[in-house]
């Protein structure tokens, strides 16, 4: 018996233009990790935001998913998201979210998976990582003018990437 190949997972697939936020509010770190949640919890897929809250902040507390380059990718497996979920959010005037070069973040993919989802969380840090190592494509995100425009950016970007 042959093993079945995993499908491929984008973040293009996972987006919804429903869980993207182009003007976070939060001045700080914890403010943005809460605002992120409350983006998450409009997938109705996170039966508890608190408990998914407190994930994201132990997650946090092990060293920053601010990744550099303007990037954060916080995120948590837990028992209170019943799916994988995405949310996108910018923040234009940036902040300190402890990222690794030091530097400001602006923009945030908030990820959510149930535990048992342990390879496709992987996929998916490992295809956000890889399409934001491309400045140019930061660049475009950072000035994108509404949610669609987003959307387009990241799909045309793994639709070049993959091919």
């Amino acid at each position: 018996m042959s093993a079945k190949k995993p499908k491929e997972i984008k973040v293009s697939n996972l987006l919804d233009d429903r869980l993207i936020n182009l003007s976070l509010e939060g001045e700080n770190k914890k403010e943005v990790i809460a605002e992120l949640v409350e983006l998450i919890a409009k997938s109705r897929k996170l039966k508890d935001k608190k408990a998914f809250l407190k994930a994201v902040i132990e997650r946090e507390s092990l060293g920053s998913t601010g990744i550099g380059y303007g990037v954060a990718i916080p995120h948590a497996k837990s028992d209170a998201v019943s799916g994988l979920i995405l949310a996108f959010a910018r923040k234009d005037t940036g902040i300190d979210f402890g990222a690794l070069d030091g530097e400001r973040t602006y923009l945030f993919f908030a990820f959510a998976a149930p535990k048992s989802e342990v390879g496709a969380h992987l996929k998916i840090l490992s295809e956000i990582s890889r399409l934001v190592k491309d400045k140019f494509i930061v660049e475009l995100l950072k000035k994108a003018k509404d949610r669609k425009e987003i959307l387009k950016i990241i799909s045309r970007q793994e639709s070049s990437s993959h091919s």
